[in-house]
């Protein structure tokens, strides 16, 4: 790409700061200097990792290790991926032995780098951090060295059983404080303690109650507790693309997808904001995680957009609120996913099919908010030839793409999500030892290579952690019958009314979604909320990815809104202003859901016979994405107070119970929301013709 056609990211970047020092002031609603500079490093630029360890919960509390230490971290974790690699390759080990070895992996790791509170050490582990490590080796050894007996033991526990059981229980809880935070091991201790408690508990919730023997032995021994389907998630799927992310990652294909999103993008309206938009819709497709895609993404996307003159919370939010949308995007989504799969039965191929529509209008709603903004501000995009061109991205960089497409493709031809992971793995590391031998560059290296192992290790434990401690919940629920409880409570409060049902679900997933990672809050609705939709009639899938939806969002949902907070970090904007406005902005998105949910033939679904989802042509899917699309522009020039220009209240109020009304679509529905944004746009564009021949 010639000099005068490409974008200088470092010299725009500079420009940006001179242009902000020159007579930029912090008013109330902006952070204070000694904050701004929190994130910035020595030389007064943006401090990525710094980012990451203020706003992710998991990167926050890592120890610094260094020496000895840090090299037994790196060679545990590059074994851990090796063994995950190896598995996935030629087949995976007896479920006890593959679930309970990933659980050591984890525990070891996580007991190395997480302190157990803020006065530890954050340069070694202490005493009890190793006294931890051998109790796991142990207590899961135990499980790995005699996997046949513990099957057949059918829940009868020996004294050495009920040990090893209450420490793992114990030591579950512990680690996953360590690395997830308080929130959900006090959730599984509340569930652990329903399940004693039982006969104490007030009407429907009242069973039998269970004894500590039962309740350790089903925990510990059996595959519906500690070692249960969550777990066995994380072993196989999740971890193979997590660490799949980490060897792009280690390509470069993040920031070429950001280059390819400014060259796409960066000369409309909304400009440096419809950038941020289409670049974490690229980049959450394959990280999975709000908050590290909003620091990647944001990094460039929110200086950019302060430029331009969005206000730094808008910026802040726009970034936050696109990346959220990342973790239902296919092909990969983030982990929740896989876990669908195997809750449901239906093929992981099948949920992304049925999830890609619905993220797209995700997108589609969050850039229709950005536009709309640019135009309220009057704002314009940046000039093409400042713009890198995308032909000769693709040309010079398009390479990159072929892991990503190679994984779809994999799982297109009936290989196992393990398998085509596995696949393209091998393939990202051919395709970027390739790259840096023609290039001469010393691009991907074998230190590149240890490097991708042992992130994609340690990117793992987060989610190790949550699943183990969600597994524990997922029991109790299969014990004592919760589900079907909380079933009955939450139909009989709403009166068996779907769109009170769905409302309701919907504020304990986004609730959930606040204390909770988007993997555990996941499991817990997914055995407590689901049923009630199904109770009434809800399809399977659609009841799943409505409550993962909506569980997605609380990202962004304050006073708990992780991404928002980081966007907020690289903005230099309030936290709490730019996470009510990341609110707003997918606020838009709602509707979809809801739509879904009542009509789901949105997700392209007519049936689902056993396990198999029977998919209508997409044609037959287009009435139905047409009103979601009516309803998405309805809601957006409802809640922004613009259409093509400022909206009155009369108008605002129309076109927000036009956007109602498209919940549930129907030729009714329909013909009133489109003769609502038709009306409204006629008569704001004769207002505007009048206006204009006054001037004249």
């Amino acid at each position: 790409m010639s000099d005068d056609k490409r974008l200088d990211n470092e010299n725009l970047e500079e420009e940006i700061k001179k242009d902000e020092t020159k007579d930029e002031t912090i008013d109330k609603e902006e952070v204070t200097e000694e904050e701004a500079e929190d994130v910035l490093d020595e030389e007064g630029n943006l401090n990525v990792d710094l980012l990451m360890e203020s706003y992710d919960k998991e990167t926050s509390k890592l120890r610094k290790l260094k020496g000895v230490l840090s090299k037994v971290v790196m060679v545990i974790a590059i074994a851990m991926s090796t063994f995950h690699l190896y598995t996935a390759g030629f087949g995976t080990l007896l479920s006890y032995r593959q679930r309970s070895l990933h659980i050591i992996f984890a525990f070891i790791i996580g007991l190395f780098l997480y302190p157990s509170s803020k006065k530890s050490s954050k340069e070694k582990p202490a005493i009890f951090d190793f006294v931890l490590m051998g109790l796991a080796i142990v207590v899961f050894g135990y499980i790995f060295l005699f996997p046949e007996q513990m099957a057949l033991k059918g829940g009868n526990a020996t004294t050495i059983d009920l040990i090893f059981g209450s420490i793992a229980i114990l030591l579950t809880l512990e680690v996953t404080r360590r690395v997830v935070g308080p929130e959900l091991p006090i959730v599984a201790i509340v569930f652990l303690s329903y399940a004693y408690f039982g006969p104490q508990m007030p009407g429907i919730l009242a069973h039998r109650g269970f004894s500590l023997t039962r309740i350790v032995s089903h925990m510990y021994m059996g595959l519906e507790g500690i070692m249960g389907i969550p777990i066995g998630v994380s072993a196989t799927f999740v971890f193979l693309f997590i660490l799949f992310g980490s060897f792009l990652d280690k390509t470069g294909v993040g920031k070429f997808f950001i280059d390819i999103a400014f060259g796409l993008t960066g000369h409309v309206k909304s400009g440096p904001a419809m950038t941020a938009v289409v670049a974490s819709g690229f980049m959450g497709s394959i990280s999975g995680s709000s908050v590290a895609n909003t620091v990647t993404t944001g990094a460039f996307t929110i200086p950019l957009m302060k430029k331009t003159g969005y206000k730094p919370y808008f910026a802040g939010a726009v970034e936050a609120a696109a990346s959220t949308g990342g973790q239902i995007m296919p092909p990969v989504m983030g982990a929740a996913a896989f876990i669908m799969a195997e809750f449901t039965g239906i093929s992981y191929l099948q949920i992304i099919i049925a999830a890609a529509i619905p993220a797209v209008l995700y997108y589609f709603a969050v850039g229709t908010m950005v536009h709309l903004e640019a135009s309220k501000l009057g704002l314009v995009g940046i000039p093409r030839e400042k713009l890198p061109k995308v032909s000769k991205l693709l040309l010079t960089r398009g390479f990159l793409l072929i892991p990503l497409v190679s994984v779809v493709y994999f799982l297109i031809s009936g290989n196992t999500p393990t398998l085509a992971a596995f696949k393209a793995i091998i393939i990202s590391m051919i395709v970027a030892i390739i790259a840096a031998l023609v290039r001469r560059d010393g691009s991907f290296t074998f230190k590149d290579f240890l490097g991708a192992l042992e992130a994609g290790a340690k990117g793992s434990v987060g989610v190790a952690c949550a699943c183990a401690s969600a597994g524990m919940i997922v029991g109790v629920v299969t014990l004592t019958g919760l589900g079907l409880r909380i079933a009955e409570i939450i139909v009989t409060v709403a009166q068996g009314n779907l769109l009170l049902t769905l409302f309701f679900t919907m504020i304990a997933s986004i609730i959930l979604g606040m204390g909770l990672p988007t993997t555990a809050k996941y499991i817990v609705l997914a055995t407590m909320a689901v049923p009630a939709l199904l109770k009434l009639e809800v399809n399977l899938l659609a009841a799943h990815l409505f409550i993962l939806y909506f569980g997605v969002v609380a990202d962004i949902t304050p006073p708990v809104a992780l991404a928002a907070y980081a966007g907020a970090g690289i903005a230099g904007s309030n936290s709490m202003k730019t996470g009510f406005q990341a609110l707003k902005i997918a606020l838009a998105a709602f509707i979809v859901p809801y739509i879904f949910a009542i009509n789901p033939e949105l997700i392209m679904v007519k049936e689902i016979v056993g396990t198999t989802v029977v998919f209508i042509p997409f044609i037959q899917a287009l009435p139905v994405i047409l009103s979601a699309v009516i309803g998405i522009l309805c809601l957006a020039s409802s809640v922004e107070g613009y259409l093509i220009k400022k909206t009155n209240i009369i108008e605002r109020v129309l076109l927000g119970a036009a956007a109602l009304m498209l919940l549930n679509p129907g030729y009714l529905s329909d013909a009133f929301g489109l003769a609502a944004l038709v009306g409204t746009y006629l008569f704001q564009k004769m207002q505007i013709k009048r206006d204009k021949a006054k001037v004249a």
